[in-house]
């Protein structure tokens, strides 16, 4: 369970931002679940970036 999460943190924080995103919008908070609907594609682009610099 560790090593499935240590690999596939990215993806599950990038849902939960999405889920959050979501949430606002159906809440009625426009603007707000417009800013945080931004933050999955930003969580996953930096995790891609980190792992290319990575060596090992």
């Amino acid at each position: 369970m560790v090593k499935f999460i240590l690999k596939w943190y990215p993806v599950i924080l990038a849902f939960i931002s999405l889920l959050y995103s979501v949430g606002l919008g159906l809440y009625g908070m426009k603007e707000e679940a417009e800013y945080s609907a931004h933050w999955p594609a930003t969580i996953l682009l930096f995790s891609i970036a980190i792992r290319q610099r990575r060596t090992t």
